[in-house]
């Protein structure tokens, strides 16, 4: 399992760093095919109410797997984020298990 953070334009945060690696080690555990995982942290100033993006892409056989959100804060985007990650794995679960 390789996890590779960066912040772009914002603070560095170790909870926060510790809390997706946490969430991405279920990934890594439910899905054996995934490779490594590239996050990425910004925040969009121009944009009060929500801002904290939160990219990740995840390394598979196959086409990459990307999802994004923009919420309120970090830890619900990256939860998000996390969400739709896992339904797109679950499509390419189903492709894996027909072959």
């Amino acid at each position: 399992m390789t996890v590779n953070i960066q912040y772009v334009g914002v603070d560095i945060s170790e909870t926060l760093s510790t809390f997706t690696e946490d969430k991405l080690k279920k990934i890594f555990n439910r899905y054996e095919f995934v490779i490594s995982a590239n996050v990425y942290f910004k925040q969009d100033e121009n944009q009060h109410n929500t801002g904290k993006i939160c990219n990740i892409e995840l390394s598979l056989p196959g086409p990459r797997i990307f999802a994004t959100s923009n919420e309120r804060n970090f830890e619900v985007s990256v939860r998000e984020t996390i969400k739709d990650l896992e339904r797109q794995l679950e499509k390419r679960k189903e492709v894996y298990k027909t072959h």
